[in-house]
């Protein structure tokens, strides 16, 4: 499950609808959403997380979280480390190399250091819901 996948289902409840409702409107097919939202899909273009926002009527800030969250889903994110530093190319590796080993819980723990280090935002500022709720829905 992605970032976006996670507010989008989050989103979903809060709207009652299911996938499939979402998809017809948007003129899309439900499995092409599930996908994007599973990360078996390229992140979602900003065009389709615009409509995406006018369909859940999401403006200003809440627009812009979502609109965050597309980018920080991406399945396969490149790391450009050239003009780097040693440790900086080495960290990129490390990470790309044992991200499937890191539980959840040392995913959110690396997370926290590295948002400490950039002043960036924690996931669960933009998931107000259950990560463990939403991962588990299937609509």
């Amino acid at each position: 499950m992605t970032p976006f996948g996670l507010k989008s289902r989050q989103l979903r409840r809060q709207k009652g609808v299911t996938l499939q409702e979402q998809a017809a409107v948007l003129g899309v097919s439900a499995a092409y959403i599930s996908a994007l939202e599973h990360g078996q899909r390229g992140k979602p273009s900003p065009a389709f997380v615009d409509q995406i926002c006018v369909w859940f009527g999401l403006i200003w800030d809440d627009a812009e979280q979502l609109k965050y969250l597309a980018q920080m889903s991406h399945p396969k994110p490149t790391m450009k480390t050239g003009g780097l530093s040693a440790e900086a190319t080495f960290l990129a590796n490390l990470l790309a190399q044992n991200i499937d080993r890191l539980s959840d819980v040392q995913c959110s723990d690396l997370n926290e250091v590295l948002n400490s280090q950039l002043g960036t935002g924690k996931l669960s500022a933009y998931i107000s819901s259950s990560v463990d709720e939403a991962s588990t829905d299937k609509a």
